[in-house]
C-alpha cells in the first residue's frame, strides 16, 4: 500500500479506541482526525468538507426539527398516555420496563429510512455513489417488520426470565429522609435576618443547603445573599452524619413538621431526574468541586447508580455515566437543559405535567406529509423533511429557539467529520486493499462476505457510535462488492441492520444508555438479554436480505 494508505489505515485504527475509551466526545474524535488528514495530505479540502453538503446529513438535521416540534406541541405525551397507559398484567407492564422499551425502539427503527440517523447517512451515502440505487422509505421494510416482529417477540416471551429484576432509581430516591436533613431557625434565635453566607450554611463540609420553605412557599437553589427569617423550614442534602455539623451552628433548630419538604408541591421548584451522559464535562469531578448549583442552576439532592443510592459525602461523589441524578431547580431549568448534552434524559418527578397543546395533530400531521411525500416519490427524502422542517416553523409547532436546541450538534458533526475519514480509506486504496483482503478471508463467497460485513458493522457499533462505524466501513464494503462482481444492495441493507444491531452493551445506542442508570442494570443484564437477541436478529436478518436483493 502507498504511504497515504498506511497513515489513513493508522489513522482509523487509533480512531476507534479513543472514541470507546476516552471521554472525549466522537465528534471531536473524528474531527480531529480529519483535520490530521488533511494536514498530512491525505485528502483534499473538498473531501474533508464533503460531509457538511451530504444529502444524508441534512435529511437528519430537518428530520430532528420535526421530531422536535411533535415534543414542543405535546404530541409526543398523547402518544405515551395512549400506548403506554397503566398496564394491569405483567405482559403489559413489561411494555414499560426500560430495557426492553429501548431494544423495541431500536428495533422500531429498522423499519423504515428515517427510522435511524444511520439509515439515513447509509442511503446518503449511497444516492452520492449511484443515484439510480436510491430506496424507497419502506423498502427495507421486507426485513425490517419480520425482524421487528421476531424480537418483540423474543422480548415478551423471554424478557420476563432472562432479565432480573432490578432497584431503580425511582425507589433508590423515594424515601427524601434517607438523603436529607430538614432544620428550623429558631424565631429568636442569632440566625434571623442573617443571610446564608453570614450563617455559615454556604460552606458545610457535607451538606448543601438546597431550599427555603418559608410561608407556604419556597426559596429554591438558595443563593449565599438569603436573608433567613424566623421559622423558616430548611432542607440540606447529604448524609446522616451531617446532623452533627448543623446541631453545632447556635439558632437552628430540628424541624417540628411532619411531612418533608420535598414531598410537597410548590410552583416555584422542580424535583429532577437527569440521566449523566457520557460527555458530561462533570464526568470524573467532585461535585463540589464543579461547582453543578452555579453552572446550572440545580442543586443535586442525591446520586442513583446501578439501581442504589450512592452513599457518603454528597459533595465529593465523582460523577460517572449514566449516573442519575435527583435535582431540586426551578421550573425553567428542564426547557433549558433538556437538550444539553451533558444529560441524556431529563424528567419532572412532581409538578404539573406541561399541557398538551391544540397543534400536536398539525405536527403530527406535518410528519404523516412527510412520509407520504417521500413514500409516493413526489421528492426525495431530504426535500420533504425539509419542507416539513419549514412547515413546523411556519404553522408555530416549533419555535426557532426550539429546533436550535433540538438539533443534536454531536451526531451532525460525527456524520460530517466521518465522511472525512471514508473519503480517505477510499482515495488512498485503504479501502481496497481491505477490500480484497475480506475477499480472501471469505473465499470469494459473496454470503459470507455479507455475513463479515454485519458482523463487523455490528461489532463497531457497540463501542463507537453507529454513524461513524458504518461511514468508515461503507467503501471498504462497496470496494468488496464492486471487486465481487456482484450487486451492492445487500451489503448496503447489512450495514443498515448491522448498525442497529445494539444490544449487548450499554454505550453502543444512546437509548440503552438512558436505561441503564434510571433501571439499575448492570453490563451483565445487557448481555443476558440483548446477546441471544443479537444472535436471532442477525440470523433473520441474513437469511432475508439476500431473498429481496440478490447478489
Amino acid at each position: 500500500m502507498p504511504l497515504d494508505a498506511w497513515l489513513s489505515l493508522a489513522t482509523v485504527i487509533a480512531v476507534f479506541p479513543l472514541m470507546a475509551f476516552s471521554r472525549v466526545g466522537p465528534d471531536i474524535v473524528l474531527l480531529g482526525a480529519v483535520i490530521l488528514l488533511l494536514t498530512l495530505g491525505v485528502i483534499e479540502p473538498a473531501q474533508a468538507l464533503a460531509g457538511f453538503s451530504s444529502t444524508g446529513l441534512f435529511t437528519v438535521a430537518f428530520m430532528y426539527v420535526l421530531v422536535t416540534s411533535i415534543r414542543e406541541t405535546g404530541g409526543i405525551d398523547l402518544i405515551i398516555r395512549h400506548v403506554l397507559g397503566r398496564p394491569r398484567r405483567e405482559g403489559r407492564a413489561l411494555l414499560r420496563l426500560l430495557m426492553p422499551l429501548s431494544f423495541a425502539s431500536i428495533l422500531g427503527g429498522t423499519i423504515t429510512l428515517f427510522g435511524t440517523s444511520t439509515n439515513l447517512v447509509v442511503h446518503g451515502l449511497l444516492v452520492d455513489r449511484d443515484p439510480s440505487l436510491a430506496m424507497g422509505l419502506f423498502d427495507i421494510a421486507w426485513v425490517g417488520v419480520p425482524v421487528a416482529l421476531v424480537g418483540l417477540l423474543y422480548l415478551l416471551l423471554l424478557g420476563p426470565r432472562l432479565l432480573p429484576a432490578r432497584r431503580g432509581a425511582e425507589s433508590a430516591f423515594e424515601n427524601p429522609r434517607e438523603f436529607t436533613i430538614e432544620m428550623e431557625v429558631a424565631p429568636d434565635g442569632p440566625l434571623v435576618d442573617r443571610t446564608v453566607e453570614e450563617a455559615g450554611l454556604r460552606h458545610l463540609q457535607a451538606l448543601f443547603l438546597v431550599e427555603i420553605e418559608r410561608d407556604g412557599n419556597v426559596v429554591s437553589v438558595v443563593g449565599p445573599g438569603e436573608h433567613l427569617k424566623g421559622g423558616d423550614r430548611l432542607v440540606f442534602a447529604g448524609t446522616s452524619e451531617g446532623a452533627v455539623e448543623l446541631q453545632q451552628i447556635r439558632g437552628l433548630v430540628p424541624t417540628r413538621q411532619g411531612e418533608s419538604s420535598l414531598e410537597k408541591d410548590f410552583k416555584e421548584r422542580r424535583l429532577v431526574e437527569a440521566v449523566v451522559s457520557g460527555q458530561c464535562q462533570f464526568i470524573g469531578r467532585r461535585i463540589r468541586d464543579g461547582h453543578f448549583r452555579t453552572l446550572y442552576g440545580a442543586a443535586v439532592l442525591a446520586v442513583c447508580r446501578g439501581g442504589e443510592r450512592v452513599a457518603g459525602n454528597l459533595g465529593q461523589i465523582r460523577l460517572q455515566p449514566a449516573d442519575v441524578l435527583l435535582l431540586e431547580a426551578r421550573p425553567p431549568f428542564i426547557e433549558r437543559h433538556r437538550q444539553s448534552r451533558d444529560f441524556l434524559l431529563i424528567s419532572k418527578v412532581n409538578g404539573a405535567a406541561r399541557p398538551v397543546h391544540e397543534k400536536a395533530w398539525l405536527a403530527w400531521a406535518i410528519l404523516a406529509g412527510v412520509v407520504a411525500l417521500a413514500t409516493l416519490g413526489v421528492m426525495s427524502m431530504m426535500k420533504a423533511a425539509m419542507l416539513g422542517a419549514l412547515l413546523a416553523l411556519a404553522t408555530g409547532c416549533c419555535t426557532v429557539g426550539a429546533a436550535r436546541r433540538g438539533l443534536d450538534t454531536q451526531v451532525l458533526l460525527t456524520i460530517a467529520a466521518s465522511f472525512g475519514l471514508g473519503a480517505a480509506l477510499e482515495s488512498s486504496g485503504a479501502a481496497a486493499t481491505l477490500a480484497g483482503l475480506a475477499l480472501e478471508l471469505a473465499d470469494g463467497n459473496p454470503w459470507l462476505l455479507l455475513v463479515g460485513s454485519y458482523l463487523l458493522v455490528a461489532l463497531l457499533t457497540e463501542l463507537v457510535t453507529n454513524n461513524a462505524a458504518v461511514v468508515i466501513t461503507f467503501p471498504v464494503v462497496m470496494a468488496a462488492a464492486e471487486s465481487l462482481g456482484v450487486s451492492p444492495m445487500p451489503f448496503v441493507v447489512a450495514v443498515m441492520f448491522a448498525a442497529s444491531a445494539s444490544f449487548l452493551t450499554p454505550i453502543g445506542y444512546q437509548t440503552n444508555l438512558m436505561v441503564h442508570g434510571p433501571g439499575g442494570y448492570r453490563l451483565g443484564d445487557f448481555l443476558r438479554l440483548g446477546g441471544p437477541l443479537n444472535l436471532l436478529i442477525a440470523l433473520v436478518a441474513l437469511t432475508l436480505i439476500p431473498l429481496f436483493w440478490p447478489f
